[in-house]
This record gives C-alpha cells, structure tokens and sequence, in this order.
C-alpha cells in the first residue's frame, strides 16, 4: 500500500473528467451535464482519498488496555 495509488486514481478522474467534458451531447442543458459530470467525480475522488488516507495513516492508535476488566 503506497501513496502511488492517490495519484494513479487522480490521473484517471482527470481522464474521466476530460471524456465527460467533451462528449456531452449539444443541447440546452450541456452546461449543467458537464458541470454534473465534473463534480461527480470530483466529490467521488475526494471521498475515496479520505477514506483511504485514513486507513493508510491513521491518527489513533487502538490501545488493549482496560477493554475488558476481570469480573470477580
């Protein structure tokens, strides 16, 4: 697990991002289709990258002590 994987899916969002601007259909709504496109897969990168930094580095360590006391 590396930090390699944050960029490698950066540059296919990017990709994605550039199909979706250029092969929206010509209309009256293609403003709002690539707008839609665009920040759909902005917000989807966006959740992912947090989520999988968390896991990679996360900031609290999980501690044994006192989890389960001893009932006599």
């Amino acid at each position: 697990m590396s930090g390699y994987n944050l960029i490698w899916v950066f540059i296919a969002g990017v990709i994605a991002s550039a199909a979706g601007y250029l092969l929206t259909p010509k209309g009256d709504n293609q403003t709002v289709i690539r707008t839609i496109i665009i920040m759909t897969i902005a917000c989807c990168y966006m959740s992912w990258a947090i989520t999988y930094l968390a896991q990679l580095h996360p900031l609290i360590f999980p501690k044994k002590t006192g989890l389960r006391p001893h009932l006599e």
